[in-house]
């Protein structure tokens, strides 16, 4: 027997409920659609063809704006492309950052070959070996509630949750792909000159 997963998209709509004026960068494919679905928004940063820069666009983020908190929602697939992000952040060490990796362990936009999260690599190990304040695996949408509170909270650095998702290929919900009026939209957000 398997052990559990979750729907992502349920997953991506509680945390998103509870985002408290989070800022969201999202990783490349399924995160941006899961995103998108739960209801497209101005404070929303949707990164299209930058495949593995999502983490270290939320890192860039946070550390230009400490003021707010940045939540990362990518994939493992597109984690795993920039591993050494990881280690990065933790030296950096922003107190602002959360990464949420949806792990499904395939890699879901090139057909659902296994990835190495499906292999034995898990990514709040990893976190936590790189000084990450807080890293942990969560299996359920019970467990993902009972993180939102925790997650408007102060923390003492980075951290990292990996949310073990169910294997599917869900309808595309796709958000702009116009990548200036994406990048012009979330600085007027910010109160940035366009």
């Amino acid at each position: 027997m398997s052990p559990s997963t979750m729907d992502r998209r349920d997953a991506v709509k509680i945390l998103l409920d509870a985002r408290d004026g989070a800022l969201v960068v999202t990783g490349l494919g399924s995160p941006s659609y899961d995103v998108h679905a739960a209801g497209d928004r101005d404070d929303n940063y949707y990164l299209w063809g930058a495949m593995g820069g999502a983490a270290l666009v939320g890192l860039g983020l946070a550390q230009a704006q400490p003021e707010k908190k940045v939540m990362v929602i990518t994939g493992d697939g597109e984690q795993l492309m920039a591993f050494g992000a990881l280690a990065t952040i933790a030296v950096a060490s922003p107190k602002n950052l959360d990464i949420i990796i949806l792990d499904n362990q395939h890699f879901g936009e090139t057909g659902m070959q296994a990835s190495h999260t499906g292999r034995g690599i898990s990514f709040d190990k990893v976190a936590a070996a790189c000084g990450f304040a807080e890293a942990r695996e969560l299996r359920t949408l019970d467990e993902v509630a009972a993180l939102c509170p925790h997650l408007r909270a102060p923390a003492e650095g980075p951290r990292l949750f990996v949310l073990k998702i169910t294997a599917e290929n869900l309808p595309r919900s796709l958000p702009p792909r116009d990548a200036v009026f994406i990048k012009n939209r979330f600085r007027s957000h910010l109160g940035a000159a366009g």
